[in-house]
């Protein structure tokens, strides 16, 4: 009985410790201090009103809508240019089957004159006048003073270089979030420079996740800054759900149940750690996610989240 007792006693202070620390990690843990904090977040520039990853797109989230953040997806071209493009190989964008770092930059092809909004189903966004892929260099001189989401999209050396030669330029270290889902490309971002913060990639995410429901989470000490996360859910109105299994549905509600946590967000957001959930498009999805106490959302449609944010301002 004693034994028993024992492990009983054991177990007990412990689950009492993991969830005093869950709900006030600062009794462990210095909270995590960053120069802002965003609730209105234009993926790729806002892909659903302009054309992806476009100045255009930029200008009209930051000076028409006054996003709190851009963002944007990176590739280097044969010419060490980075450039600002979510796709490696120009098919889907341009039209033509060539990959970007094979070409200079002077080299690469306009934008189609549309373009399918990713995370919409059969929705496409026509283009204006603008279809040119920029630099980098070019989005940081033209807005100094917005916070920018930098997703590093391939494993190159150079690349993560000229990235951070480029955020130290024009000064942007406490105005840039860096990183990718591969574990490796963020290790390297953050060797790089570690003055600019970073993403959880995949990797950390499921440790992440193993921590908070072991009860372990508390206890550990994290070195992101920033959990950017889909919603699982949104998967099942981009695909066609005659065309969908009992299982993948099954996982994807697993999924969803799992990571779309509230004591999760509010455990990291005490912590100094911003969570954001993407891509949503939807009022119901805004509401979830600011429900759920996520810091920010991402969308294709910056003028649907202000209007959102506006009805529903920060309690």
């Amino acid at each position: 009985m004693s034994a028993a007792l024992y492990v009983l006693s054991t177990i007990g202070g412990y689950v009492l410790t993991s969830v005093l620390l869950l709900k006030c990690p600062g009794l462990l843990h210095r909270r995590k201090k960053q120069s802002f904090c965003c609730r209105h977040i234009s993926h790729r520039g806002g892909a659903g009103e302009n054309l992806e990853n476009t100045m255009a797109a930029f200008r009209h989230a930051v000076h028409n809508i006054g996003t709190d953040m851009l963002e944007l997806d990176c590739h280097i071209t044969k010419d060490d240019q980075v450039v600002v493009s979510h796709d490696g190989n120009l098919k889907r964008s341009a039209g033509v089957d060539i990959n970007i770092c094979d070409l200079k930059y002077c080299d690469l092809p306009p934008y189609l004159c549309k373009l399918d909004v990713t995370f919409e189903k059969e929705c496409c966004c026509e283009a204006g006048d603008d279809k040119r892929i920029p630099l980098l260099k070019e989005v940081f001189a033209a807005f100094p003073k917005t916070p920018i989401n930098i997703d590093i999209k391939v494993n190159n050396d150079t690349l993560i270089k000229k990235v951070s030669e480029l955020v130290c330029e024009y000064n942007r270290q406490n105005l840039t979030v860096w990183g990718n889902a591969n574990y490796e490309i963020v290790e390297k971002c953050r060797k790089a420079n570690s003055e600019i913060p970073i993403l959880f990639c995949l990797q950390r995410v499921l440790i992440l996740v193993g921590l908070f429901y072991t009860g372990l989470l508390p206890f550990v000490p994290l070195r992101e800054q920033f959990l950017e996360i889909p919603m699982p859910s949104i998967i099942l109105k981009l695909k066609d759900p005659r065309k969908m299994t009992r299982s993948q549905r099954f996982i994807i509600w697993l999924t969803d149940a799992l990571l779309m946590r509230r004591a999760l967000f509010d455990h990291l957001t005490a912590r100094g750690i911003q969570v954001y959930i993407w891509v949503l498009n939807e009022e119901d999805e805004y509401k979830r996610a600011f429900d759920l106490g996520a810091t920010g959302v991402m969308t294709d449609y910056p003028s649907k989240l202000k209007m959102f944010l506006e009805k529903y301002p920060p309690q």
